[in-house]
């Protein structure tokens, strides 16, 4: 192996390492990720991420139904519920912006909602 060689191994090392970094900072760049509870269309709570309710169980009674959320290091999951289908409790956690539970018998949105650091345009189409 030639020092051309190793030279250019490193390189590509480096360029790869850089590339990875970049797409883990644009994938992770919201600065401010909450829970959105929804009933019957309607926001019913809103709960900021915050290492303090790591853990924490929160209750959810409507004239719907009943269902129980439990929030993890940001993310969230339905425990418990009322519904017959169970189906929002087999979904497991959530975590990324966008990801939702829904829970149709009781009316019941989640969803993972964040304001993303910068506003810039991402692509224009003409």
């Amino acid at each position: 192996m030639t020092k051309g060689d190793k030279v250019l191994i490193i390189v590509i090392i480096l360029i790869s390492v850089t590339s990875l970094g970049l797409i883990k900072s644009k994938a992770s760049g919201y600065k401010e990720k909450y829970i959105s509870i929804q009933i019957n269309g309607e926001e019913y709570k809103k709960i900021i991420f915050d290492k303090k309710i790591i853990g924490k169980t929160i209750p959810i009674e409507s004239e719907f139904g009943f269902n129980l959320l439990e929030i993890g290091d940001e993310q969230v999951r339905v425990i418990e519920a009322s519904c017959p289908d169970k189906l929002d409790v087999h979904q497991g956690y959530i975590s990324k912006p966008g990801e939702l539970i829904v829970c149709l018998p009781n009316k019941l949105v989640i969803e993972i909602k964040g304001s993303q650091e910068n506003n810039e345009v991402d692509h224009i189409s003409y």
